[in-house]
Order: C-alpha cells, then structure tokens, then sequence
C-alpha cells in the first residue's frame, strides 16, 4: 500500500492497454506502477513492493509472463499474480495456471467491470 491505497503493478508491452488500465483503476482510488517488458517489471516490483500484479503473458519472449512469476516465486512473492492473455479462451481452459504461480486470467480485451471486480475481491 502506498498512502493508504492499493499498488497494482501492470506489465504489458502495449502502451495503449497499460494506458487504459491506469484510466479505470486510478479512477477507483489505486495506485498504478508499470513496466513495459517482464526485466522491468522485476526492476518496478523491488521498489514499489505491489499489492497485486497484472502481466502479459507474451511481451518480448513468447512465454515472458511465466518465466517473470517464475523470478517473483524465487523471491518470495506473496502478491496476487493475474496473466493477461490475448490468445483466446481455449487457451485459458486448457492451462491450469494456478500450477504457474497465477492467480487468474484475464483474456483481452478485459471488461472494466470484471477487472475492477477481481481487483477488489481479491484486496478486500
């Protein structure tokens, strides 16, 4: 928590996405930290410590979200770690990715509805 709020790191290579996902959270009073590639987002997670963490599952590697929650399990993470996946449902359906270290998917394009609502389920 930083001020009293809720610190949601995001890691997605699309500046567009990471933007849209600043407007709806921040206008519901967290805190957003982001990064732009899974290295980066090892770098913001040692400093802002976050609350819970969305990251895309393919960035500059293919498999770049599983191999970053891989470094956070190593260094004892207790955070939330959501995947975010434009690769279909299929995928998610076939993929048990609690075994990754994840605690959900979120496949894009994400319902702000539905992202707010995990979010708070999962911090309250």
């Amino acid at each position: 928590m930083k001020d009293g709020k809720y610190v949601i790191l995001t890691i997605d290579d699309d500046r567009e996405f990471l933007q849209t996902v600043r407007i709806v959270l921040e206008a519901k009073g967290y805190v957003i930290e982001e990064a732009q590639s899974a290295e980066e987002g090892l770098k913001r997670y040692k400093t802002v410590q976050p609350d819970l963490i969305l990251v895309d599952l393919m960035m500059e590697e293919v498999d770049a979200g599983a191999n970053f929650v891989k470094e956070l399990k190593l260094m004892g993470n207790k955070a939330p770690i959501y995947l975010l996946s434009g690769a279909g449902d299929s995928m998610s359906s076939s993929t048990d990715y609690t075994q990754l270290g994840f605690s959900g998917v979120f496949q894009k394009p994400i319902s702000p509805d539905r992202l707010l609502g995990v979010i708070k389920a999962k911090l309250t």
